[in-house]
């Protein structure tokens, strides 16, 4: 009876662990960076350096960020610095909300933590095999901005709903 318990419970993790394989298969990059004491300052550049093989697949590219409740704004500025494998530099200055007018979180809160996923770019195709590097600085006009405790970018391949 011992036996064919623990092969039930083996079979039951296995269909949860496909399961959640499954559910993940599309991610192609997600990282977030824990910012030290929660205080982003004006001169720290964040980076990521993602190698991408596809130049077919549309992607879609979202940014993270994980806010407190005590954050003083309900948006965040920020300059994006794309590095292309073929040496060309973007910039882009993009605005993410994180409250309504109201000041109602737009995230996900867990206890006083705010976990936003913002799309950045929808169906954008990386046309250029190689690594691409992108640098995000906060550009809300203050040295200290505080109460941003992670971010992160995410690349997931773009499917049309069926």
């Amino acid at each position: 009876m011992t036996d064919m318990k623990n092969k039930a419970n083996i079979l039951i993790l296995l269909v949860f662990l496909c399961t959640l394989y499954a559910c993940n298969s599309n991610v192609i990059f997600d990282k977030n960076k824990q910012i030290e004491n929660a205080v982003w300052k004006s001169s720290d550049v964040i980076k990521f350096t993602v190698p991408l093989t596809d130049s077919v697949q549309a992607c879609n590219f979202f940014i993270n960020i994980r806010n407190s409740a005590e954050y003083q704004y309900s948006n965040i500025f920020l300059f994006i610095k794309t590095f292309y494998p073929n040496g060309k530099i973007s910039i882009d200055t993009v605005e993410c909300y994180l409250a309504d007018k109201e000041g109602k979180w737009l995230g996900k809160r867990s206890g006083k933590v705010i976990d936003n996923r913002i799309l950045f770019r929808r169906a954008v195709q990386f046309r250029q095999t190689g690594t691409y590097s992108f640098e995000f600085e906060q550009a809300m006009r203050v040295d200290e901005l505080r109460g941003v405790e992670d971010f992160g970018i995410r690349i997931e391949k773009f499917e049309t709903k069926k």
